[in-house]
């Protein structure tokens, strides 16, 4: 039996250049699955909202370099953190990385004191929608509903409160 040791996290800037296959491959995906230039939305957010001491960037490694998984989150409001561009490389699925990229940013949230996070995705990514159900998060519509009918399909997760903010009560 081989041993695979775990991916690494690194936190990175907009700029290091391995973050673009993480922003290549995930638009390449989007604009399969909705039909258009789905590029253009990564140049929606300016970089700096990707930056401490708001947001952030990271990236899983495998132990020779190779970006597999990654995300990042800009602020949404004062206490609450938006979760954008989560991506798994697609050789790289179905082996938990995307659930360990949500942990890793809630917790670099978490230790930059938002108490809230905010995401959206696509109504054709049903895997995303199903990774957000499984690790806690709210659905912010009608989960009922035709998800084409509602376009961006929201959702929300209180973070616990941490040692810095200890008179908050923690809620899930």
């Amino acid at each position: 039996m081989t041993y695979t040791p775990e991916p690494s996290v690194i936190h990175v800037p907009v700029s290091d250049p391995r973050v673009r296959p993480l922003l290549r491959e995930l638009g390449d995906e989007y604009s399969r699955r909705y039909g258009k230039d789905a590029h253009a939305e990564f140049s929606r957010y300016p970089d700096e909202e990707f930056t401490a001491p708001h947001g952030g960037i990271l990236l899983l490694l495998l132990e020779h370099g190779e970006p597999v998984a990654g995300g990042a989150f800009r602020r949404y409001d004062a206490t609450t953190a938006e979760l954008k561009r989560i991506w798994t490389h697609s050789a790289h699925r179905r082996k938990g990385l995307a659930r360990r990229v949500v942990a890793e940013l809630e917790r670099e949230a978490s230790a930059r004191d938002y108490r809230r996070i905010y995401l959206t995705t696509g109504p054709r990514q049903p895997e995303a929608r199903g990774l957000y159900l499984a690790t806690g998060y709210a659905p912010l519509f009608d989960t009922e509903a035709d998800p084409e009918a509602i376009g961006p399909l929201p959702f929300e997760k209180h973070l616990p409160a941490t040692a810095t903010h200890p008179g908050k009560a923690a809620r899930l």
